[in-house]
């Protein structure tokens, strides 16, 4: 047996940053299938690799220079992302809030760790700062939901940036208490430094950056100034005193208006720092951390316990008291509460200045329990956040007042058809013309996207040669048509790109027939598309020539009404039966049906529509015996975490195994509210699992017990 436990643990830096970057590559993979906020998935794989885990990495001075590094970029980013348009409009219900969602979880927080764990009064202090912080890990959420210029979350999202800059200024007190005399001779020193460095940087930052921004327009040069000024900023915060993360967030605020959220050099600052240094931070605070403590006594848990009970009950009351205060509605304060009641990187970065302030003795501020506490904290509150957010933000867009009937289709159609195969494609062009509004003379755009492979020149010549025969088509019907051909690494970034390119409003393409070569039921890229991209996708299998379908059925789930798409897809359908001269039937509820029935009536008069009730998505299959071989099967469905989504619709791909065989399907992904095309946040990554691992697990455990 050959030993290779002397080969641990790895000591190469070179090994040590592979595995690293292995683990950055592959915790969000793991962690989307477990269902568990990426955040914490670092950090328990930095528990795993750690010499407290299975001591497979040496934590050498790169976890320091790059978790210094990471640590700095969470403050910074937090200060760049800052809206402070929404705190100028907003800036007195902001302060408000500020000053309760602060107060009243550091309150609690701060009795119950001198009441019940007798914390000193500085270690308690730190602890109940880093509790009045808060992180809006449930943010993307609201956006899926249209709701990001909503009252509540303009005032939670103001108020937990100023919370962020009150803790960041008791922080900057903490530390340089515990490090000087403590007398009123330094307090007065110390106010002067600490108003001296702020107006320097507010002084002196923002002319700076004007003039090299200006002068200089090379991408390489200006992330490096941006970078060179984070850093400064935080070098010279600690010259007088005060914790560097201070300094880098300060920093990010004040460049806050020169770096637009869509610019380049932001998408170049978030895409270093969520890719390599955040994770490495994260990474190398899990080395740190000691499980085998939380099995020695309860002491970690009574931490964990009260941070959770006594932060999200402060967080709580300070959400309501300002929804009475502000005469908002019940839901607006859910919808306060959720996105305030999280703690993530932010809790960390205070956390490690905690256990690195030495208090005499050989001790620190913070002690290995407190760190352990403070991560199983912000695991239960990720949950907590996300889960009260998404009920608060489906209740609110349920609830607007506004009439679903004065919606109208925006005139901006221009359709994307994704092409590979020569017969598919012939059916797709057909589709698109059906569904093309003729009065706005828009070309429909036919793309050809091949790999970037050995391959490519053969791929290139067979996709230009049907690309010139959709040409030739398209031209004999008179239907207007422009070409692209791509080469990318990846197809779904190609057509991802192409639509963005050409400011498509939707995509029409093909869904494949090989399903054991292609991976599943979407295939190799419908999936990615659909999940990044929020507007209309068609994905349709067409298993004869569309003007010999004689009806088509349409599935439409309830509150689709309430989707910003409703109006898009449901015109599209009625054109597409005017053109083909079939009848068409809508099965849904009845709320949905009375709009549906009101839109068709009132544009397309001369359409044959039936309406028929469909209380439950489960009648699918029974829809499905009324579908014969000439008819069209349409159903309308929705991503994940959108309105009018429900659990049922993740069974979609057996259901149409099952009882759409060889027949011809038509799938909508309506447009959603939000966009998640260039989006890219560590707390929220492009990459997506469709099923977790517990759905796997469920239906491995049914299929044996039949």
């Amino acid at each position: 047996m050959i030993n290779i436990s002397h080969f641990f643990p790895i000591t190469d830096p070179t090994l040590i940053f592979f595995v690293v970057i292995l683990m950055i590559l592959f915790s969000p993979i793991i962690m989307g299938k477990l269902r568990i906020p990426h955040i914490i998935g670092m950090v328990l794989a930095g528990v795993l690799v750690g010499k407290n885990g299975f001591d497979i990495l040496g934590r050498d001075a790169s976890f320091e220079i790059f978790g210094q590094v990471g640590l700095y970029y969470i403050m910074f980013l937090a200060g760049l992302e800052l809206d402070m348009e929404g705190l100028r409009k907003n800036s007195v219900r902001v302060i408000i809030f500020c000053a309760l969602t602060f107060l009243c979880p550091f309150v609690l927080i701060y009795g119950a760790f001198t009441l019940f764990l007798h914390f000193s009064g500085m270690a308690a202090l730190l602890i109940s700062t880093i509790m009045a912080d808060n992180t809006l890990i449930a943010y993307p959420i609201v956006g899926r939901y249209g709701l990001t210029k909503h009252v509540s979350t303009t005032i939670s999202v103001g108020g937990s940036m100023l919370a962020l800059l009150i803790s960041l200024i008791i922080l900057s007190s903490i530390t340089s208490s515990v490090t000087g005399s403590g007398d009123i001779t330094f307090w007065i020193i110390f106010s002067i430094k600490f108003i001296a460095y702020s107006a320097f940087l507010f002084y002196t930052v923002p002319r700076v950056a004007r003039w090299f921004l200006h002068r200089y327009s090379d991408s390489v040069m200006q992330f490096v100034f941006v970078l060179a000024i984070m850093f400064g900023s935080a070098a010279l915060s600690h010259a007088i005193g005060v914790e560097g993360i201070f300094g880098a967030f300060l920093s990010g605020l004040i460049l806050n208006r020169f770096i637009p959220k869509v610019s380049p050099l932001m998408n170049r600052l978030e895409f270093t720092g969520n890719a390599l240094f955040i994770p490495y931070f994260l990474i190398g605070v899990g080395m740190l951390i000691n499980v085998k403590l939380l099995f020695e006594s309860t002491y970690i848990l009574w931490i964990m316990l009260l941070l959770v009970v006594f932060g999200t009950l402060g967080k709580a009351l300070a959400s309501y008291i300002a929804t009475w205060v502000f005469k908002l509605s019940l839901k607006s304060g859910h919808m306060m509460f959720g996105l305030t009641s999280a703690h993530a990187a932010g809790a960390i970065a205070l956390a490690m200045v905690g256990c690195k302030l030495p208090i005499g003795g050989g001790k620190y501020l913070f002690d290995n329990a407190v760190l352990n506490g403070i991560v199983l904290m912000i695991l239960f509150t990720c949950i907590i956040s996300t889960m009260i957010t998404q009920r608060a933000a489906e209740q609110l867009r349920l609830s607007e007042k506004e009439d679903l009937k004065d919606k109208k289709v925006d005139n901006d159609e221009k359709i994307l058809v994704p092409v590979k195969y020569a017969n598919a494609s012939i059916h797709l062009l057909n589709l698109a013309t059906m569904m093309r509004n003729p009065k706005l003379k828009r070309d429909i755009v036919a793309l050809n996207v091949v790999y970037d492979d050995v391959n490519i020149h053969t791929k290139q010549a067979e996709g230009i040669e049907l690309l010139n025969n959709l040409n030739k088509y398209a031209s004999a019907a008179d239907v207007p048509i422009s070409t692209q051909m791509r080469v990318a690494a990846n197809i779904a970034n190609g057509i991802m790109y192409a639509f963005k390119e050409n400011q498509a409003s939707e995509i029409v393409m093909g869904l494949h027939f090989h399903h054991q070569q292609h991976g599943g039921f979407w295939g190799e890229f419908a999936r990615s598309v659909y999940h990044r991209l929020n507007r209309q996708i068609i994905i349709a299998r067409i298993k004869q020539p569309l003007n010999t379908i004689r009806r088509i059925q349409v599935a439409v789930p309830s509150r689709a009404e309430y989707e910003p798409g409703f109006y898009r897809w449901l015109e599209r359908l009625a054109r597409m039966a005017e053109n083909m001269e079939c009848r068409i039937v809508f099965d849904a509820r009845q709320e949905t049906l009375d709009l549906i029935k009101e839109y068709v009536i009132n544009n397309y008069p001369s359409v044959r529509a039936e309406y028929e009730q469909m209380e439950h998505w489960n009648e699918l299959p029974i829809k499905a015996m009324n579908v014969k071989h000439d008819h069209m099967f349409v159903i309308i469905t929705a991503r994940k975490g959108t309105i009018s989504y429900k659990a049922a619709m993740d069974d979609l791909p057996n259901e149409i195994n099952k009882y759409f065989k060889g027949k011809t399907i038509m799938i909508i992904f309506p447009d959603q509210y939000g966009n998640n095309l260039d989006t890219m946040t560590f707390a929220e990554p492009q990459h997506t699992e469709e099923r977790s691992v517990y759905e796997v697990a469920s239906e491995w455990i049914h299929k044996k017990n039949l």
